[in-house]
């Protein structure tokens, strides 16, 4: 009977996990939108990269392979949160490309082929795994080192944000998004007991623990000097 109520109770706090990293997950997902407004209104990408969003694509159609029924177990949030993020990543390419100039358009097209092409090759392999358990092993450690890899992406905004003592690069809703939705995951993880889910989610939020308290830090301290008056007085 206890040991019913526990699990209840555990199913019960994921799925909440689950929701709360879905909707998390939702401000990060359009964060970008003002930088396309800015894309669409010019006709032009300007000096944007849109690497950030091919990497993004395939990490979340690696996790939402994941997360499906034929590689692991109980995990419909994880494919919830990586089907929405597909598709956000997937029009802001087509932005990006529709407004690139040709060269960009050309090398974008080609590396979102390459997207395509690498996950269809990783899910015929996987696919080609009878045993269930070797292929969970083998697409949740390729989801796992996609994951850390993106979460570890904010440390050169960290060395940058420590070397100019300035968080003009590293926008607060962005870092705190972020921080929200490693958390919410690491705990949907643990509930679930799946170290693919945890263990990355950890990295990520302890990332975004270092980010908003150096933001907080280097905020705080820029307001503070601009209290100090510029010239002394020498009484």
């Amino acid at each position: 009977m206890i040991s019913f109520v526990l699990n209840d109770t555990f199913s019960v706090c994921k799925d909440a996990a689950g929701i709360a990293g879905n909707i998390f997950a939702f401000g990060l997902f359009v964060s970008p939108v003002p930088t396309f407004r800015r894309i669409i209104r010019n006709q032009s990408t300007e000096q944007f990269s849109g690497l950030p969003y091919i990497y993004a694509l395939l990490n979340c159609l690696i996790c939402l392979w994941y997360g499906t029924p034929l590689v692991s177990s109980d995990n419909v949030m994880v494919v919830t949160v990586n089907s929405i993020g597909a598709a956000f990543q997937l029009v802001y390419i087509v932005i990006f490309i529709t407004c690139a100039e040709k060269q960009k358009k050309i090398r974008m097209f080609g590396l979102l082929l390459g997207v395509f092409a690498m996950f269809a090759i990783i899910v015929s392999a996987s696919l080609q795994i009878s045993d269930q358990f070797t292929r969970w092993l083998f697409v949740g450690l390729l989801s796992c080192v996609s994951l850390i890899s993106m979460f570890a992406s904010p440390l050169f905004i960290i060395n940058l944000v420590i070397r100019t003592k300035s968080v003009e690069f590293m926008p607060f809703y962005l870092s705190l998004s972020t921080f929200l939705l490693s958390t919410s995951f690491l705990l949907y993880g643990m509930f679930n007991h799946d170290a693919f889910i945890y263990v990355p989610n950890g990295i990520g939020t302890v990332l975004g623990i270092v980010q908003l308290a150096l933001y907080f830090y280097y905020s705080t301290k820029c307001r503070e000097d601009e209290k100090e008056p510029l010239i002394e007085s020498v009484a």
